[in-house]
């Protein structure tokens, strides 16, 4: 063997091994929790600043709290594995607040405990707001175990973290659907919870999880059961980007946003025989920067050893034909409507009483006009016709 060959067969090891060494890294980094920060502010207790960890940050109603919590000087670390999340989402908080130590990202998967683990003792949290979770009722009936293992045994090993490391306060994103289908209306706080789909139960079982564990602790927790989200940033920096793949699953306002813009050929109505004024479902539907004002007064107002359980809703309910209405005047199209059988795990008519959550955090709906939320919803989808790609 030739000088030449013995040169041209060693470059061609060394390229091999650059190329394994190159592949391992890449895999370490994409199995370990990565962040995108530039400062250490955020594994130290700052005196005046309050540290909140949102899971699910990156996603939908998510972002909004992030984007709220800090226009209110909070310090944010998001956490999100971006199965339903936006990165583009994240890219534009961190623009607007390019601060050291005002924003984090932190992607890693709630499920992996050790992760969780570690995010917990590289950053010093002072209260969690737990969004993180899959979401659709009809998916959930599908596949039900996806959703006790990512709402009720993900919800485990946070408060599991939180208890281990410290944090006193958890903010709990809960739902309506652990009420199930009530007797009567409007639903209360003391209204049973008999949920009927596996979403509402994996919440209801996430909820008494968290109960039973603050019965033993000084956790300061506030629970909020809230109705059917809509609406997006009134200044137009975020809004709701749903995966494609997502579209048969998501939420109605996501669907009268794709059939106005024709990308589906229509809307499609489940359910015309329910027992309500024009047979279609009835549903509170709150305008998502009036949810997240409810998260921020339950931060302000939790207290230690204390529990606190509140739906957060307009007190009124709309069925999903005049939601359709108020969809085509916001959008100004004429959207076809297709009438389907009722769908699997849905209940007739759900509807808020708020009266406990006006008198105990003075927190009341503002944004109670369903074609205006639609409208700025809209605003935002005709300028982001590929979501935040």
């Amino acid at each position: 063997m030739d000088y030449i060959e013995i040169k041209r067969r060693s470059s061609i090891t060394r390229k091999i091994l650059l190329v394994a060494v190159v592949t391992v890294l890449f895999i370490f980094m994409v199995k370990r929790p990565s962040s995108i920060s530039g400062s250490t502010k955020f594994s130290q207790h700052e005196s005046g600043v309050t540290h909140v960890l949102v899971t699910g940050g990156a996603g939908y109603i998510g972002s909004h709290a992030v984007l709220r919590l800090l226009k209110d000087s909070y310090r944010v670390t998001i956490v999100d594995n971006l199965s339903r999340g936006n990165m583009g989402a994240v890219r534009i908080l961190q623009g607007l607040y390019p601060e050291p130590g005002r924003l984090q990202f932190i992607y890693a998967d709630l499920g992996d405990a050790a992760a969780v683990n570690k995010i917990f003792s590289e950053n010093a949290f002072d209260a969690v707001m737990h969004f993180a979770a899959v979401a659709y009722v009809g998916e959930s009936t599908a596949e039900p175990l996806r959703y006790y293992h990512n709402i009720t045994s993900n919800t485990l090993l946070v408060v599991k973290a939180m208890a281990a490391h410290g944090v006193k306060t958890l903010i709990y994103s809960s739902t309506c659907a652990t009420y199930g289908e009530p007797d009567k209306m409007p639903i209360t706080e003391n209204t049973p919870q008999v949920p009927i789909n596996p979403y509402g139960k994996a919440k209801k079982m996430a909820e008494d999880i968290i109960i039973d564990f603050s019965k033993t602790s000084n956790m300061a927790v506030m629970i909020l059961r809230y109705f059917n989200v809509i609406g997006s940033d009134p200044e137009g920096r975020l809004g709701e980007a749903p995966r494609p793949e997502l579209r048969e699953q998501g939420r109605i306002s996501g669907a009268c946003f794709d059939a106005a813009r024709g990308i589906i050929a229509g809307l499609k109505v489940r359910g015309t025989d329910y027992k309500t004024r024009d047979g279609t479902c009835i549903r509170d539907y709150i305008d998502v920067t009036d949810l997240i004002d409810a998260h921020v007064k339950a931060l302000a107002h939790a207290t230690p050893k204390k529990v606190g359980i509140y739906n957060v809703g307009t007190g009124k309910g709309s069925s999903v034909n005049e939601f359709v209405e108020a969809c085509k005047k916001a959008t100004g199209v004429n959207i076809k409507v297709d009438y389907l059988s009722r769908r699997p795990g849905d209940y007739a008519e759900v509807f808020s009483d708020p009266s406990k959550i006006l008198k105990e955090l003075n927190w009341t709906a503002k944004y109670t006009n369903l074609q205006q939320s639609l409208r700025v919803a809209w605003r935002w989808q005709k300028a982001h016709l590929n979501g935040y790609d």
